[in-house]
């Protein structure tokens, strides 16, 4: 008697990019993904139109300079006209899909109780870094508070009460003169590490980035096209995770040669030496920056200056953000698509859902129908997760199956 063929009912599942025999996808479809999100990039490298180098701002140093020295030589109050780095003196421009700085500006006078500390600490700053362009030496920003600091003759006040002192009239100067912070030779602490298949020139060397062994290139804080050059790029996307301890991970099992990429980390809120890397290998080479960031606000946050900028530094957007950038995950729904545990949950609190709130009506997420519904299913699940979470379901998960799923499928949220 021939036996009975039964059948099964099948229901398609959301996601999932692996082959019919339910092999993870190779990395030929991987590849085959990515060369799609490639745009043509850019004939040569993108700059803010700054003060034009040492010469330029230079020249800006003494044109203020000068320009008080008239003031005050006509007996008029010498006074600075500093554009507002504010919140409220953003905007954000649909457009280009970037924040920038408004039109607003305050004034900045000698003779005013309430603003004499901050026009004598711009001036002494203009000063430090004219001689540093003298001299062609750089310091970092501890080290331009420290050169600054001193008591004022006749008086027990010193310039700086602390170093945000200093680094707050460092910005002011930034859109005073209309120079980079790294046109006026200062460069803050390095933070972020690079492997993959790449070849850059820093300040005269050339870097193989295929072999950094465990510790992977530092990325440093000044990443403009006269200091990091591309030599070579073969790879087709890069990949950026929140931490460094997901791209020792992914550095570990050699994810950037598999998939043929470049694998950068911020360690955590990335600095703007990390942004403005991204933002020349999209915007010069053309690649797709995908981003692995934890469920949570403040990965949520993260990504948001990565592909807008940020609202302290607006004016520089144009150099830092990555309009294009995706958002590949940890995502809310993954406990349970993934399969994990309990023991994954870290419970929201309120300073959490607050900043989950305040995200989710920025208008670049307001007017995104799949981010509005991503934020409030994590609200509802009243719970966050880490990339980390991941290694419950095994070691390598993250980067053998979770991470090339998602990139063959082009499961990403924009």
């Amino acid at each position: 008697m021939a036996k009975k063929k039964t059948v099964r009912k099948t229901t398609k599942k959301k996601t999932t990019a692996r082959s019919a025999s339910g092999a993870v996808p190779s990395p030929a479809v991987v590849t085959k993904k990515m060369k799609k999100l490639r745009k043509k990039p850019a004939k040569k490298a993108t700059r803010r139109a700054g003060a034009g180098g040492d010469a330029g701002v230079g020249k800006a140093i003494l044109n203020e300079s000068g320009r008080l020295a008239k003031q005050a030589l006509a007996e008029r109050d010498p006074q600075f006209t500093i554009p507002v780095r504010a919140n409220s003196n953003t905007e954000w421009d649909e457009a280009s899909r970037i924040l920038r700085m408004g039109d607003r500006k305050q004034i900045r006078e000698l003779f005013n109780l309430g603003q004499a500390r901050k026009f004598m600490q711009t001036t002494l700053q203009q000063r430090g870094v004219l001689d540093l362009l003298e001299q062609d030496k750089t310091l970092s920003l501890r080290g331009m508070y420290y050169k600054g600091l001193h008591t004022i003759a006749g008086a027990k006040e010193k310039t700086f009460g602390d170093q945000d002192e200093s680094d707050t009239v460092l910005q002011d100067l930034e859109v005073l003169l209309g120079a980079l912070r790294e046109e006026l030779h200062v460069f803050a602490k390095k933070r972020g590490t690079m492997v993959g298949n790449i070849t850059v020139r820093d300040a005269g060397d050339e870097i193989d980035c295929r072999r950094m062994g465990t510790g992977g290139y530092a990325i440093p804080s000044i990443c403009e096209p006269d200091v990091i050059e591309f030599v070579n790029c073969e790879a087709d996307f890069v990949l950026h995770v929140e931490k460094d301890t997901v791209w020792s991970r992914f550095n570990e099992d050699r994810f950037w040669e598999k998939h043929n990429c470049i694998l950068t980390e911020g360690s955590g809120q990335p600095p703007r030496g990390v942004r403005r890397l991204l933002q020349r290998l999209n915007a010069e080479l053309g690649l797709p920056v995908i981003c692995l960031l934890d469920c949570d606000p403040w990965g949520h946050y993260i990504y948001s200056v990565i592909k807008q900028g940020s609202m302290s530094l607006a004016f520089e957007s144009e150099r830092l953000a990555v309009p294009e950038a995706k958002f590949l995950g940890i995502r809310a729904d993954d406990y349970e698509r993934c399969g994990l545990s309990d023991d994954v949950k870290i419970a929201l609190d309120d300073k959490d859902i607050k900043r989950a709130k305040e995200i989710m009506a920025y208008p670049w997420f307001a007017d995104r129908r799949p981010w509005k519904k991503e934020i409030e299913r994590m609200l509802r699940n009243g719970f966050k997760m880490e990339v980390e979470s991941l290694i419950t379901k095994e070691i390598s998960y993250v980067t053998e199956t979770y991470v090339p799923e998602r990139l063959a499928s082009g499961d990403f949220l924009d």
